[in-house]
């Protein structure tokens, strides 16, 4: 392969590798959100049923 063209390789596969990463970190937001969401609701019920 010509330089350039080892460039444009090496170019692409970072750029591939740095949008899998960003992919994976949005999953884990969307993920760590669903459980803060859960968390509260359960902490809501617990002190409903402790007032009653």
């Amino acid at each position: 392969m010509t330089s350039p063209t080892l460039t444009k390789v090496a170019a692409a596969c970072a750029v591939l590798m740095l949008l899998a990463s960003c992919a994976n970190t949005i999953r884990g937001v969307g993920r760590d959100t669903a459980n803060a969401v859960n968390a509260t609701e359960d902490a809501g019920h617990t002190v409903k049923k402790a007032a009653q």
